[in-house]
């Protein structure tokens, strides 16, 4: 391995490394290696298909392509062709089901009132005024001042504290902005979006196509920075820098999740591909019906595959960053270790410490390459 020389060094092959690769690959006509730790391409986006069912699901949580870029749209269709889902979240407390975000019909039902959104807002506005202030110093002063203590406590309090392990006091108030508050009925999840949808063939097809190039070659290989690779012009990183230095300002704070699967024998377990599970009696958070994801395509009648989403810590499947302020210190000396390496590069949400979506990685990705395009 060691004795391969290659022009570009990537490591990872999740959306920011196959594309950063493809684009090299494709473009400037360079050899590419790419090394991956894991048994499998694609990163956290990862799909596969279960034995028993035939269904096919995404290993690390259902992962919904939107966005309202036209040049990452335009890009990624000339890999995949995307079907029509529209994402839905539900969330179930006290055995009667929500719409999540909340919207009109959240309010209407979980309050038994029929108020026109006009009303809905002076009431939300009423039951929320007495928690306004000029800043909010966490997630739940934040959220009260929006929506309130009742809703509040039934769908976001627990919720929050399962996800993250910690008293929403303990938040930044940033965290709630995911969260829109909406007066009418539309349901539609990402309907600020122009595009959304799954990949017709799945994610993991994708990745196959973007690396499929006689340019680049794939390696099952942990990255050690100490090891000479023979690269002519660049490595381009895309792990935890924690990681990459062997833990020598301490661990980065993660939260992370755990996948349970379940066969179950209806044609049709809850009715849609995803499900909040806010209260504490539940340990899980969310549970996933994957065929949903896929309306175009046809499965048996007789089974359905679930999934149960359970949070935890770990740094060994890193999900969400802990953003707070001593991390985020923690994180911008590292990334200060990573600068001073000759012809080294990082990018992608693991390396940068934050929450991206699938959209915003390739982006990100697009954008190097024209940097690296200009200086190569």
């Amino acid at each position: 391995m060691n004795k391969i020389k290659t022009d570009f060094l990537v490591v990872g092959s999740g959306f920011y490394g196959s594309v950063i690769a493809e684009r090299i690959a494709s473009i400037l006509k360079k050899k590419v290696l790419i090394l991956e730790k894991r048994n499998h391409i694609g990163g956290n986006c990862y799909s596969e298909y279960d034995k028993s069912t035939n269904i096919e699901y995404h290993k690390y949580g259902s992962h919904i392509f939107h966005t309202s870029n036209k040049k990452v749209w335009d890009y990624i269709n000339s890999f995949t062709k995307f079907n029509s889902y529209k994402h839905q979240v539900l969330t179930n407390f006290k055995n009667k089901i929500y719409q999540m975000p909340i919207n009109l019909e959240t309010i209407n039902s979980f309050f038994n009132k029929n108020l026109s959104p006009h009303e809905a807002e002076k009431y939300i506005n009423k039951i929320s005024k007495k928690y306004y202030k000029n800043k909010y110093d966490n997630f739940e002063e934040k959220a009260l001042s929006q929506i309130g203590l009742e809703l509040y406590s039934a769908f976001i309090k627990n919720y929050t504290e399962k996800q993250w392990n910690t008293n929403p006091k303990n938040l930044p108030a940033s965290i709630f902005n995911r969260l829109p508050l909406r007066f009418n009925y539309n349901e539609d999840y990402f309907k600020n979006c122009i595009w959304q949808g799954i990949p017709k063939d799945g994610y993991t097809k994708i990745f196959k196509g973007l690396i499929d190039n006689k340019n680049i070659r794939l390696e099952k290989e942990t990255y050690n920075l100490n090891k000479d690779y023979k690269v002519k012009y660049m490595t381009i990183y895309t792990g935890p820098l924690d990681r990459l230095f062997n833990y020598k300002l301490g661990k980065l704070k993660w939260r992370s999740l755990l996948f349970k699967k379940k066969i179950v024998n209806v044609n049709d377990y809850q009715g849609t591909s995803v499900i909040n599970f806010p209260e504490k009696k539940f340990r899980f958070t969310r549970i996933h019906e994957p065929k949903h994801l896929h309306p175009e395509r046809k499965f048996k009648n007789d089974k359905t595959l679930i999934i149960y989403e359970y949070p935890k810590t770990s740094d060994d499947e890193p999900y969400y960053p802990v953003n707070d302020e001593k991390n985020r210190l923690r994180h911008r000396q590292y990334k200060k270790m990573a600068y001073k390496i000759p012809k080294f590069e990082i990018g992608g949400r693991l390396a940068d410490y934050a929450y991206y979506d699938m959209d915003m990685t390739i982006s990100a990705a697009l954008q190097k390459f024209e940097s690296i395009k200009k200086n190569i």
